[in-house]
């Protein structure tokens, strides 16, 4: 079947709510509520697949969509439901050379506990450090590119686009061949950051200095025996298989491949950090809530539903698309910063693998592998929606003013 234009019309609702109503007062507070969220995904999302489904018979588009979705969630909840158990107590000075250092741990350690393991790990003592100063915000936009996105560069555990080539067959260490562009990105990010707030830092108040460089207390690690949780998330991610729709879809599928081993053991591990973990680190000392989760599962089947339709229209108009090296990154990155970076990774990958070119990692050619790679996890970052760990970070954000 041919897709349509207005096709999108709903995706495009879909992104435009998520834009707009929380500026406007008269709907900012409706929301905030996780039921609406989830009512508006629903109210969009639902339609799609069902006219995707029996109108355009193409069942199977929804079923993927719906599958990569549980896969998703479940990284993220996993990951969010473990820092919650690890708490990195202290307030030291918000000096630009004391965050900047902040700002380069979270984006060392995210490609090995994933950007929303790192960034929820780091973005509360990184407000409480900064919390007597007046100018904040850029910071926490810097979390959100190097700790949520740019970070994530190294393994398939960092970010869920680089989890979803991992399933299509690309080795989990392949994505360390991505050090030098890793370490050029985040270096330009970090020393950007640094001589922006070296300026900002500036301008402080004199008693808004002042009350930072009295109210210290050393960093300290509480939970860290929850770290074990982490390295079974790791374990599952790297070695362990989940549903395999391929096989299900040829008919010549064995039992394990209706499994989903991965996400069980998972969701194990945070079940386990949830229920046998120090509950004063989670409640008190995180002042963990469910809000941010919560808001990105919601948010996020709407988009993985009405993005359907999207895709298979980007799929149609591919072959008039100047693809090389170049373009797989402009278009790879333009769109994830629209469209979600995990499902147009997705797309972008079996594009390039209908194309020529050795040599190749997981039938797609490597230079147009590190291309749509390269795209879909630096340019995550331009935008809330690129990047489910950016929605959480804003969250917390938010949260804490």
């Amino acid at each position: 079947m041919t897709y349509a234009w207005w096709t999108l019309i709903p995706f495009v609702l879909m992104l435009g709510s998520i834009a707009t109503l929380p500026l406007v007062p008269a709907t900012a507070h409706l929301f905030e509520k996780p039921s609406f969220q989830l009512t508006l995904a629903l109210v969009l999302g639902v339609p799609v697949a069902l006219a995707v489904w029996l109108l355009a018979g193409d069942g199977a588009a929804v079923v993927h969509a719906l599958v990569e979705y549980a896969q998703f969630i479940t990284l993220l909840l996993s990951l969010y439901v473990v820092s919650g158990a690890v708490f990195l107590a202290g307030d030291i000075r918000a000096t630009p050379r004391n965050n900047t250092i902040f700002l380069a741990v979270g984006g060392t350690i995210a490609s090995f506990i994933g950007t929303t393991g790192a960034a929820m790990l780091l973005i509360r003592p990184l407000l409480r450090t900064n919390s007597e100063r007046t100018r904040r915000v850029h910071t926490v936009v810097f979390t959100i590119f190097i700790v949520a996105n740019c970070g994530g560069l190294l393994t398939p555990l960092g970010d869920p686009p680089l989890f979803l080539g991992m399933l299509r067959g690309v080795p989990f260490e392949w994505t360390f061949s991505l050090f030098p562009e890793w370490l050029f990105v985040n270096g330009m990010l970090l020393l950007t950051y640094y001589f922006l707030d070296r300026k900002y830092y500036a301008q402080e108040p004199a008693h808004a200095l002042q009350a930072d460089a009295t109210d210290i207390e050393p960093l300290g690690l509480r939970g860290a025996y929850s770290l074990v949780w982490f390295a079974v998330i790791v374990f599952a991610v790297a070695f362990l298989p989940s549903i395999d729709l391929h096989a299900i879809e040829e008919g010549h599928a064995h039992l394990m491949d209706w499994v989903p081993l991965r996400e069980i053991v998972m969701l194990s591990a945070a079940a386990g950090s949830y229920f046998i973990g120090n509950k004063s680190i989670r409640w008190r000392d995180n002042q963990f809530t469910w809000g941010p989760i919560l808001e990105v599962a919601a948010l996020f089947i709407g988009i993985f539903l009405t993005m359907v339709p999207a895709l298979k229209f980007l799929a149609q108009v591919a072959p008039s698309l100047p693809l090389n090296r170049i373009t797989f990154f402009v278009f790879t990155g333009g769109l994830s910063a629209l469209l979600d970076n995990a499902p147009t990774y997705a797309t972008f990958f079996e594009m390039a693998a209908q194309l020529p070119g050795e040599p190749r990692v997981a039938n797609v050619p490597e230079a147009y592998l590190v291309s749509i790679s390269l795209g879909a996890v630096l340019c995550g970052a331009i935008t809330y929606i690129g990047n489910g760990p950016n929605f959480m970070v804003k969250a917390v954000a938010d949260s804490r003013g």
